[in-house]
């Protein structure tokens, strides 16, 4: 998929109309050289918040929320995506869910006390505009927590397919200011992770989930091989 049609509808009507994707994803990620994995950061995050209601946009499989309402069981957690297979998905997890989109939600002002989008805004058509509707529906001292990827995450395997970094509108490196647009205070940790490849067809697979041009192109190697992730973790108030 390009930078440009990472936003489009049709795309992510595509993109996400099933789980599969997302968990064939999902399986190579490792932590990198820290020996941290973002989305345990990403929860310690939420949870530092001590949430009492959380709204998380563009859930994917429910996970990130189940993991957080074992922990807190009494959280009122509501989660969102335009995707119903998601919400579905989220819904068999033993999460509330409901499809919304993320610059349009179906809530009150000040309803919550923490608003998490993980790995999704790179996707929103208007980002202003999501981010104005997750700044109306925070009660006021309410903290947004945000994952997003770099402008080189898996830059070295994008190449050797004969591709481009995936430089979208809500890379790490811009992530800081976008959201100072519409938030007083922002922090911002990267951290590197690693994509691990048992060989060139699980590679040609990951690949294929969001550009089967790229997958098709891809020049043969024989065994493993791994690529340096990019992600940040940052939250906003």
């Amino acid at each position: 998929m390009r930078p440009t049609e990472m936003t489009t509808p049709d795309a992510m009507i595509t993109q996400y109309s099933s789980t599969e994707r997302l968990a064939t994803r999902r399986g190579v990620w490792r932590p990198g050289p820290e020996g941290v994995s973002p989305t345990d950061v990403l929860r310690g995050a939420i949870l530092d918040a001590q949430p009492t209601s959380v709204i998380e946009i563009g859930c994917g499989t429910g996970h990130l929320a189940r993991s957080v309402m074992d922990v807190v069981p009494d959280v009122d957690y509501v989660a969102t995506d335009l995707s119903p297979a998601m919400v579905t998905s989220a819904a068999a997890l033993g999460v509330p869910a409901t499809v919304a989109p993320a610059d349009d939600l179906p809530f009150p002002d000040q309803t919550f006390d923490v608003a998490v989008a993980a790995w999704m805004l790179y996707h929103v058509p208007d980002l202003d505009a999501a981010l104005r509707e997750l700044r109306r529906v925070l009660r006021p001292g309410g903290v947004l927590v945000v994952a997003t990827n770099g402008a080189e995450h898996l830059a070295d395997l994008l190449r050797e397919a004969g591709g481009e970094p995936l430089v979208t509108q809500f890379t790490s490196e811009v992530a800081e200011e976008m959201l100072g647009r519409h938030f007083s205070h922002v922090t911002h940790r990267d951290i590197e992770t690693r994509a691990t490849f048992e060989d060139h067809a699980a590679a040609v697979a990951y690949l294929a989930t969001f550009d089967a041009e790229l997958s098709r192109a891809l020049p043969p190697f024989d065994g493993p091989r791994s690529y340096a992730g990019s992600t940040a973790i940052l939250t906003a108030r």
